[in-house]
């Protein structure tokens, strides 16, 4: 029997059954994967419109009719069993992405049995996100779980991005702090060679030196991060309550983190905890741009030294003139107002642009930032 081409099997795979008469048939693994392939994107809307899988026929009501195992008879958790044994990392991660993001399929991660064992990753944190409301207290906990995972890269890579904008840099001036990370070894080495014993090829050292930093003269300031919950937010929702956790406790700062849709939910006492900070939010609804920054407005305690972050797609459900009314005040006392359609790693937003320009022209800043670029903003300001 003669086997089917690699290559071939890898056209048939992408263009389905139909491609069979002329590619030739499937091994069994692909075959496999086919029937897993064809279990998420048969679903796809314009196949069903023509009336055909992605690897079969549909009945003139739409019903399948295609051999092996059909969308009825495979579960999610089968479904996912399949991927996990079927394709390679990188794909199993396009495919749930897919499978949660294209086509809704929350149950996987709605359901206990997958979620015991699928791997974490920052599009299971976002549909954890937009569901958690659909689940029971047993699914949530075990939700937490992958939000918990993803939360921690997050803010080991983002802590050290955001931080490095706020320390100063070394100077070459003698310091009287002694810190391992400050030691002028060369300086240290030249004071104390009248300390070297040849007979034992020692250096004894009897005053170490150190260098100083220079650090940027710092007052106190405040920053206010007001974040929209809408869904289109999520990837942002999810950058701001790290991003917060790494701004606080940094040296001349106090940062508060507020959520807003129709309501407005201060979130500072969690601010340490973005986990929380996330399993608290609700996604979705309304929302009342204006209501936001009126409570920001209520927060500044020195305007002069006070900045305030609106994070939004800036399509405003409230009152518009009270929004343009309150971002003119904020600005005539002197507090700097960021507007940022998208804060995250990619800072490509989708946001009403006509309502961005009217608070640019009231002297906001308006633009799109990764969280250094805002570390960096925060730093040059209070710089």
């Amino acid at each position: 029997m003669r086997l089917p081409d690699a290559g071939l099997e890898r056209w048939r795979l992408v263009l389905g059954e139909p491609a069979e008469e002329h590619l030739g048939g499937l091994s069994e693994t692909a075959a496999a994967r086919d029937r897993a392939l064809d279990w998420l994107y048969g679903r796809d809307p314009e196949h069903a419109r023509r009336g055909i899988r992605r690897g079969g026929l549909r009945g003139p009501g739409g019903e399948d009719r295609s051999g092996g195992l059909g969308a009825a008879q495979v579960t999610p958790v089968d479904w996912l069993d399949d991927v996990h044994r079927l394709f390679p990392k990188e794909t199993i991660e396009r495919l749930e992405r897919d499978a949660v993001e294209r086509y809704g399929i929350t149950e996987i991660v709605t359901d206990p049995a997958v979620l015991a064992r699928i791997e974490p990753s920052r599009t299971l944190l976002r549909a954890v996100l937009r569901t958690k409301h659909l689940m029971n207290p047993e699914v949530l906990e075990m939700a937490r779980r992958i939000v918990a995972a993803v939360v921690k890269e997050l803010l080991e890579r983002l802590a050290v991005e955001v931080r490095r904008s706020f320390h100063g840099t070394r100077s070459r001036r003698p310091s009287p702090w002694r810190r391992a990370r400050d030691f002028d070894f060369h300086r240290t080495l030249r004071a104390n060679l009248g300390h070297y014993r040849p007979e034992e090829r020692r250096l004894y050292i009897e005053r170490p030196h150190f260098l100083s930093r220079t650090r940027r003269h710092m007052e106190r300031w405040q920053l206010i991060l007001l974040v929209d919950q809408s869904g289109s937010m999520v990837d942002s929702v999810i950058h701001s309550a790290v991003t917060a956790a790494c701004l606080w406790g940094l040296p001349g700062l106090k940062t508060h983190l507020v959520t807003f849709s129709t309501s407005v939910v201060d979130l500072t006492e969690e601010i340490t905890d973005p986990v929380e900070v996330l399993m608290s939010v609700q996604l979705g609804g309304g929302t009342d741009i204006a209501g936001a920054v009126r409570y920001a407005a209520g927060l500044v305690d020195n305007p002069r030294r006070a900045i305030v972050a609106v994070i939004s797609d800036f399509y405003e459900g409230g009152d518009e003139q009270l929004l343009l009314h309150t971002v003119r005040g904020l600005v005539e006392q002197g507090t700097r107002v960021l507007g940022l359609a998208a804060l995250d790693e990619d800072a490509e937003p989708d946001y009403d642009r006509a309502l961005a320009q009217r608070l640019a022209d009231l002297g906001a800043h308006v633009g799109a930032m990764t969280p250094g670029q805002l570390a960096s903003f925060v730093a040059d300001v209070m710089g």
